[in-house]
């Protein structure tokens, strides 16, 4: 489907003439300082380009488009509907919805009334979102149709359907619409600016792998900071004159999930660039698509399109969709990686087909998203794709003003008062990566406990295992949980898998530990063939598992070396994308 079409916001979402965007100021207010708070910027974009097209919603039956203006009088509304319907400072607002605009708008509308936004993962089952919506204590539920399914029965809070439509007879525009008649044209004056930036924001649930999800509370001040991190990331990458060019151009094409960690901030970031962004569903992701919506927007930006950013399993689906190499997307398209290292044939695939990969690397809800980024050395462009990749493949340094993260030597948990000590930087000694500052989380949402334990030492205890190089980078070699102790040896899984991917035939690869009479434990790889080799070895994955294993030896000391490989179609994975480890587990003890 075409980018530009023709579209008419309903009447409830044109503002007057006379519109001042500006909140009411709240008692006390300083006359030196305000509370940071994330709304400010789509109040900022209106004011300064209310007629520049801020929201797309394309290929989608009902398409839709908003300008600055128009969306933010759509905001505007969701908050005095949110208040009308007894929502009070502090309450939880869930919003069950792929990208579209009914989740554009609650990560601004939810804060304009002072309550927390409560995103809810779509692929999650209806038992672990009832789970959420009975914890969180949510007050009102936004729900996109198609996941009208995933409400519990006889749920007694308010439950508001949008059809995506953009349409006055959809129920989410009438709830808008309502919203508009209470503000009896108020504007945003009749809404009280939060005083605390250190509110919560944000509730976010983790997908974890094992046990119950737990609520992850950010605040207005640490989203505030997160998104000005990533902005100052990109000044410091791109240099400052080509970074305010592409404000004026950007397209964003957003494809991480609203719902996962905020978004990563880019629902606010790309409001403060005012950049033209466009929502779509995982569902629709694949190269056609992607080459598709480069070609529709390549009018909107003269620069390049931005993809943000791109998780493990939609890498794995748009190389899959992509069969051969010479194949390039009409504009280049920067990728922000992460969730997974990449891989040397991950990055060649990448930048075969117009990609330019940036990897990050983050805690998703709990440090708000990424907060370390590999940067590109000058150095680099001499070097060969495999030695290129090796150095990429580190999770780097912290982002511009963070603070800088720390690897060190993990500290007994009953130790009360503990000294953190830092490994030293060979590149050889495993400690944990630990942070602070205004990148962490507020508190996991009623469990002080888990918080307890989270912050044991005065940093926040990621549990990755990694080594710090002498140039102060660092690289994750595994999750405590995922070592595989084989004779006596620490093997590394992540490390394992990352020299597995180097085979040319391997599109995805796990590896777990499998029990060892002699050993007692060796590695045994999972292998999803890539779609280009898997005839060559189909009816023969026993030759493919003999010739990975003498690729392995050549990269990987004897006691890493896989003893066991299996090909599979397809890896047990969480509803973000991770793969399911345990999983795996459960299937190696029943071998």
């Amino acid at each position: 489907m075409a980018a530009h079409f023709t579209f008419t916001p309903t009447p409830a979402s044109i503002p007057p003439s006379n519109v001042v965007y500006r909140l009411k100021d709240s008692p006390n207010a300083s006359v030196n300082s305000h509370p940071l708070n994330p709304l400010d910027f789509i109040l900022r974009a209106a004011q300064i380009y209310p007629d520049k097209v801020a929201l797309v919603h394309p290929n989608v039956e009902y398409p839709v488009q908003y300008t600055f203006a128009v969306w933010a009088q759509r905001i505007q509304n969701l908050a005095y509907a949110l208040i009308r319907a007894g929502v009070k400072p502090g309450d939880r607002v869930a919003v069950i919805a792929p990208n579209s605009p009914l989740i554009a708008d609650a990560h601004h509308g939810v804060i304009a009334a002072r309550a927390v936004l409560t995103p809810i993962n779509t692929r999650l089952k209806p038992s672990e979102v009832a789970y959420i919506l009975e914890h969180s204590g949510s007050s009102i539920i936004l729900v996109d149709y198609e996941y009208t399914h995933l409400i519990p029965p006889g749920t007694r809070v308010p439950v508001i359907v949008s059809k995506d439509t953009g349409r006055a007879d959809d129920p989410y525009e009438t709830l808008l619409a309502e919203g508009r008649r209470f503000s009896e044209e108020k504007s945003w004056g009749g809404l009280v600016a939060e005083p605390d930036e250190n509110a919560g924001a944000v509730l976010c649930y983790t997908s974890g792998t094992t046990g119950r999800p737990k609520g992850v509370i950010t605040t207005l001040r640490g989203e505030y900071v997160e998104l000005s991190l990533l902005l100052l990331t990109e000044v410091a990458s791109t240099g400052l004159g080509s970074y305010l060019a592409a404000i004026a151009n950007a397209f964003e094409c957003q494809i991480l999930p609203m719902f996962h960690a905020a978004g990563w901030t880019f629902p606010w970031s790309n409001v403060f660039a005012f950049a033209k962004q466009a929502r779509f569903s995982l569902k629709l992701f694949s190269y056609s698509f992607l080459n598709v919506t480069t070609e529709d927007h390549a009018q909107d930006r003269k620069l390049h399109a931005d993809m943000e950013p791109l998780p493990p399993f939609r890498r794995d689906t748009l190389l899959r969709s992509t069969y051969s190499p010479t194949r390039r997307l009409p504009q280049n398209v920067t990728a922000v990686i992460a969730g997974a290292a990449p891989t040397a044939h991950l990055i060649a695939e990448l930048e075969n087909i117009g990609f330019k990969p940036v990897h990050v690397y983050g805690l998703t809800s709990v440090t708000y998203g990424p907060f370390t980024r590999n940067y590109d050395q000058p150095h680099w462009e001499n070097l060969s794709l495999e030695e290129r990749a090796r150095l990429m493949a580190r999770q780097g340094q912290a982002f511009a003003t963070a603070l800088g993260v720390r690897v060190v030597l993990p500290p007994a948990d009953d130790d009360k008062n503990p000294v953190l000590r830092d490994v030293p930087r060979d590149g050889k000694t495993v400690g944990e990566i630990v942070t602070r500052g205004n990148i962490v989380m507020k508190e996991y949402f009623r469990d002080p406990e888990a918080t307890r334990k989270a912050f044991h030492g005065g940093y926040f205890r990621s549990g990755d295992l990694a080594v710090m190089h002498p140039d102060g980078t660092i690289a994750v070699v595994d999750r405590s949980k995922d070592i595989i102790i084989s004779g006596g040896e620490n093997a590394s899984s992540l490390a394992i898998e990352l020299e597995l991917a180097s085979h040319p035939h391997v599109l995805e690869v796990c590896a777990v530990a499998r029990p060892h009479p002699k050993w007692g434990e060796r590695p045994m790889a999972f292998v999803i063939l890539h779609p280009q080799h898997a005839n060559k070895w189909a009816g023969r994955h026993h030759e493919f598992a003999k010739d990975l294993k003498e690729h392995a030896r050549t990269r990987l000391p004897g006691f890493a070396c896989p003893e066991w490989v299996e090909v599979v179609p397809e890896l047990p994975k969480t509803s973000t994308g991770k793969i399911l480890k345990t999983e795996l587990r459960k299937i190696v003890v029943k071998l």
